[in-house]
Protein backbone atom coordinates (compact mmCIF):
# COMPACT_ATOMS: atom_id res chain seq x y z
CA UNK A 1 0.00 0.00 0.00
CA UNK A 2 1.30 3.25 -1.02
CA UNK A 3 1.06 5.50 2.54
CA UNK A 4 0.98 8.69 0.21
CA UNK A 5 4.26 10.30 2.69
CA UNK A 6 6.26 10.88 -0.31
CA UNK A 7 8.43 14.21 0.44
CA UNK A 8 6.51 14.43 3.83
CA UNK A 9 9.34 15.46 6.61
CA UNK A 10 8.89 12.99 9.71
CA UNK A 11 10.91 13.45 13.23
CA UNK A 12 11.45 10.32 14.76
CA UNK A 13 12.79 10.62 18.60
CA UNK A 14 15.10 8.04 19.41
CA UNK A 15 15.93 6.71 15.90
CA UNK A 16 19.33 5.47 16.45
CA UNK A 17 18.55 1.69 16.39
CA UNK A 18 15.43 -0.61 17.37
CA UNK A 19 11.65 0.37 16.49
CA UNK A 20 12.99 4.09 15.92
CA UNK A 21 15.56 2.82 13.32
CA UNK A 22 12.75 0.46 11.79
CA UNK A 23 10.70 3.32 11.62
CA UNK A 24 12.86 5.46 9.85
CA UNK A 25 13.87 2.86 7.65
CA UNK A 26 9.90 2.09 6.35
CA UNK A 27 9.09 5.57 6.13
CA UNK A 28 12.33 6.16 3.71
CA UNK A 29 11.26 3.17 1.55
CA UNK A 30 7.75 5.59 1.50
CA UNK A 31 9.61 8.58 0.06
CA UNK A 32 9.58 10.45 3.40
CA UNK A 33 12.34 13.08 4.21
CA UNK A 34 12.96 10.98 7.53
CA UNK A 35 15.38 13.00 10.53
CA UNK A 36 16.71 10.78 13.05
CA UNK A 37 18.14 11.88 16.34
CA UNK A 38 19.63 10.36 19.44
CA UNK A 39 22.33 10.06 21.46
CA UNK A 40 24.47 8.16 19.83
CA UNK A 41 24.21 10.24 16.39
CA UNK A 42 21.39 10.82 14.01
CA UNK A 43 20.63 13.35 11.82
CA UNK A 44 20.77 15.60 14.76
CA UNK A 45 22.33 14.24 17.86
CA UNK A 46 20.68 15.09 21.25
CA UNK A 47 19.64 13.97 24.67
CA UNK A 48 15.54 14.23 24.63
CA UNK A 49 16.28 14.14 28.58
CA UNK A 50 17.42 17.30 28.76
CA UNK A 51 15.37 20.69 28.58
CA UNK A 52 15.75 22.82 25.30
CA UNK A 53 17.36 19.62 23.51
CA UNK A 54 13.89 18.56 21.84
CA UNK A 55 12.77 21.62 20.84
CA UNK A 56 16.27 22.43 19.73
CA UNK A 57 15.62 18.97 17.52
CA UNK A 58 12.11 20.40 16.04
CA UNK A 59 13.42 23.67 15.17
CA UNK A 60 16.68 21.81 13.31
CA UNK A 61 14.37 19.96 11.16
CA UNK A 62 12.27 22.99 10.11
CA UNK A 63 15.15 24.75 9.90
CA UNK A 64 16.83 22.37 7.45
CA UNK A 65 13.80 21.04 5.11
CA UNK A 66 11.20 24.16 5.43
CA UNK A 67 8.47 22.20 7.46
CA UNK A 68 7.46 19.31 9.40
CA UNK A 69 4.74 16.77 8.94
CA UNK A 70 5.15 14.00 11.02
CA UNK A 71 6.64 13.69 14.82
CA UNK A 72 7.34 10.18 16.50
CA UNK A 73 8.54 10.79 19.78
CA UNK A 74 9.97 6.77 20.39
CA UNK A 75 12.32 7.97 22.56
CA UNK A 76 12.53 6.26 26.18
CA UNK A 77 14.04 3.47 28.20
CA UNK A 78 13.64 1.89 31.40
CA UNK A 79 15.69 -0.94 33.81
CA UNK A 80 13.75 -3.55 35.93
CA UNK A 81 13.27 -2.21 39.33
CA UNK A 82 10.79 -2.43 42.11
CA UNK A 83 8.47 0.25 43.63
CA UNK A 84 10.17 0.37 46.78
CA UNK A 85 13.59 0.74 45.63
CA UNK A 86 13.12 3.93 43.39
CA UNK A 87 14.36 6.84 44.61
CA UNK A 88 13.29 10.50 43.84
CA UNK A 89 16.24 10.92 41.23
CA UNK A 90 14.96 7.79 39.53
CA UNK A 91 11.69 9.05 39.05
CA UNK A 92 11.82 12.33 37.81
CA UNK A 93 15.42 10.58 35.06
CA UNK A 94 11.82 8.67 34.13
CA UNK A 95 10.09 11.52 34.23
CA UNK A 96 12.05 13.01 31.83
CA UNK A 97 13.26 10.69 29.10
CA UNK A 98 10.01 9.18 28.95
CA UNK A 99 7.53 11.81 28.96
CA UNK A 100 8.74 15.22 29.00
CA UNK A 101 11.03 14.50 26.01
CA UNK A 102 7.45 13.53 24.02
CA UNK A 103 6.11 17.11 25.58
CA UNK A 104 8.45 19.29 24.81
CA UNK A 105 9.03 17.68 21.20
CA UNK A 106 5.44 18.19 20.76
CA UNK A 107 5.12 21.54 22.19
CA UNK A 108 7.97 22.91 20.10
CA UNK A 109 6.20 21.39 16.65
CA UNK A 110 2.46 22.10 17.39
CA UNK A 111 2.86 26.20 16.36
CA UNK A 112 4.28 24.94 12.86
CA UNK A 113 1.83 22.34 12.50
CA UNK A 114 -1.06 24.57 13.57
CA UNK A 115 0.14 27.22 11.20
CA UNK A 116 0.47 25.02 8.44
CA UNK A 117 -3.45 23.38 9.80
CA UNK A 118 -1.59 20.07 8.89
CA UNK A 119 0.44 17.65 10.74
CA UNK A 120 0.39 14.08 12.58
CA UNK A 121 2.07 13.26 15.75
CA UNK A 122 2.60 9.35 17.52
CA UNK A 123 3.37 9.04 20.90
CA UNK A 124 5.16 5.45 20.97
CA UNK A 125 3.65 4.18 24.61
CA UNK A 126 3.73 0.64 26.01
CA UNK A 127 1.24 -2.30 26.98
CA UNK A 128 2.77 -1.04 30.16
CA UNK A 129 0.45 1.83 29.76
CA UNK A 130 -2.69 0.08 30.21
CA UNK A 131 -1.43 -3.16 32.60
CA UNK A 132 1.32 -1.83 34.74
CA UNK A 133 4.75 -3.75 35.03
CA UNK A 134 5.58 -4.51 38.56
CA UNK A 135 8.93 -4.79 37.55
CA UNK A 136 9.07 -1.10 35.58
CA UNK A 137 6.91 0.87 37.93
CA UNK A 138 8.24 4.22 36.43
CA UNK A 139 8.10 3.39 33.18
CA UNK A 140 4.82 2.16 33.17
CA UNK A 141 3.33 5.71 34.89
CA UNK A 142 4.93 7.54 32.52
CA UNK A 143 3.53 5.57 29.74
CA UNK A 144 0.21 5.68 30.92
CA UNK A 145 0.66 9.34 31.63
CA UNK A 146 1.45 9.57 27.47
CA UNK A 147 -1.52 8.15 26.73
CA UNK A 148 -3.76 10.71 28.61
CA UNK A 149 -1.25 13.56 26.54
CA UNK A 150 -1.83 11.91 23.39
CA UNK A 151 -5.77 12.28 23.89
CA UNK A 152 -5.03 15.56 25.18
CA UNK A 153 -3.40 17.05 21.82
CA UNK A 154 -5.54 15.13 20.08
CA UNK A 155 -9.13 16.92 21.45
CA UNK A 156 -7.39 20.27 21.46
CA UNK A 157 -5.83 20.59 18.16
CA UNK A 158 -8.11 18.56 15.85
CA UNK A 159 -9.90 21.38 14.53
CA UNK A 160 -6.25 22.81 13.54
CA UNK A 161 -5.88 19.75 11.37
CA UNK A 162 -3.21 17.78 13.63
CA UNK A 163 -4.10 14.20 14.45
CA UNK A 164 -2.22 12.90 17.49
CA UNK A 165 -2.04 9.01 18.35
CA UNK A 166 -0.21 6.54 20.35
CA UNK A 167 1.07 3.13 19.99
CA UNK A 168 1.34 0.25 22.67
CA UNK A 169 3.92 -2.26 21.61
CA UNK A 170 4.15 -5.14 23.86
CA UNK A 171 8.27 -6.62 24.56
CA UNK A 172 9.90 -5.96 21.36
CA UNK A 173 13.43 -8.04 20.18
CA UNK A 174 15.37 -4.94 19.86
CA UNK A 175 18.55 -4.20 21.92
CA UNK A 176 16.95 -2.81 25.20
CA UNK A 177 15.59 -6.82 25.56
CA UNK A 178 18.18 -8.76 23.84
CA UNK A 179 21.31 -6.79 24.32
CA UNK A 180 23.75 -7.48 27.32
CA UNK A 181 22.39 -5.98 30.51
CA UNK A 182 19.38 -5.78 28.61
CA UNK A 183 15.74 -6.69 30.46
CA UNK A 184 16.36 -9.71 29.97
CA UNK A 185 19.54 -10.24 31.47
CA UNK A 186 18.36 -8.13 34.52
CA UNK A 187 15.69 -10.83 34.99
CA UNK A 188 17.81 -13.73 34.88
CA UNK A 189 18.87 -16.20 32.81
CA UNK A 190 18.52 -14.13 28.94
CA UNK A 191 17.22 -17.21 27.02
CA UNK A 192 14.84 -18.88 29.84
CA UNK A 193 13.33 -15.13 30.27
CA UNK A 194 12.50 -14.21 27.06
CA UNK A 195 10.81 -17.85 26.56
CA UNK A 196 8.97 -16.83 29.32
CA UNK A 197 7.83 -13.52 28.16
CA UNK A 198 7.31 -14.65 24.84
CA UNK A 199 5.62 -17.30 25.85
CA UNK A 200 3.04 -14.73 27.65
CA UNK A 201 1.72 -13.11 24.77
CA UNK A 202 -1.13 -14.89 22.73
CA UNK A 203 0.86 -15.30 19.54
CA UNK A 204 3.44 -16.69 21.89
CA UNK A 205 6.34 -14.72 20.83
CA UNK A 206 7.94 -11.10 21.17
CA UNK A 207 7.17 -8.59 18.34
CA UNK A 208 9.73 -7.95 15.81
CA UNK A 209 10.69 -3.83 15.49
CA UNK A 210 9.15 -4.08 11.50
CA UNK A 211 6.17 -4.61 13.05
CA UNK A 212 5.81 -1.90 15.25
CA UNK A 213 6.97 -0.02 12.77
CA UNK A 214 4.42 -0.43 10.36
CA UNK A 215 1.75 0.88 13.12
CA UNK A 216 3.17 3.43 13.76
CA UNK A 217 3.73 4.53 9.86
CA UNK A 218 0.55 4.11 9.19
CA UNK A 219 -0.59 6.62 11.62
CA UNK A 220 1.88 8.96 10.27
CA UNK A 221 -0.03 8.56 6.89
CA UNK A 222 -2.90 10.36 5.18
CA UNK A 223 -4.08 6.81 5.33
CA UNK A 224 -5.15 7.08 8.57
CA UNK A 225 -6.79 11.03 8.11
CA UNK A 226 -9.62 10.13 10.32
CA UNK A 227 -7.70 8.31 12.94
CA UNK A 228 -6.86 10.65 16.07
CA UNK A 229 -6.76 10.39 19.91
CA UNK A 230 -6.32 6.53 19.34
CA UNK A 231 -4.28 4.17 21.40
CA UNK A 232 -3.27 1.55 19.11
CA UNK A 233 -2.25 -1.80 20.25
CA UNK A 234 0.86 -3.75 18.95
CA UNK A 235 1.15 -6.77 21.61
CA UNK A 236 0.49 -9.91 20.02
CA UNK A 237 -2.95 -9.85 21.96
CA UNK A 238 -1.29 -9.76 25.71
CA UNK A 239 -3.55 -6.44 27.04
CA UNK A 240 -7.42 -7.33 26.58
CA UNK A 241 -9.33 -4.27 25.47
CA UNK A 242 -11.61 -2.47 27.97
CA UNK A 243 -15.12 -2.34 26.67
Amino acid sequence: MDLDLRDHVCLITGSTGGIGAETAELLRAEGAVVVTTGRSGGDIPADLSRAGEPERVVREAIERHGRLDVLVNNVGGTEIRKLEDLTDDDWQASFEINLMSAIRATRAALPHMRERRSGSIVNVSSTAAKRPSTGMPDYSVMKAAMLSFSRLVADLYAKDGVRCNAVTPGPTATQAWLGDGGLADQQGDRDEVLAKVGAGRPLGRLAQPGEIAAVIAFLCSPRASYVTGAAWSADGGSVPIIL
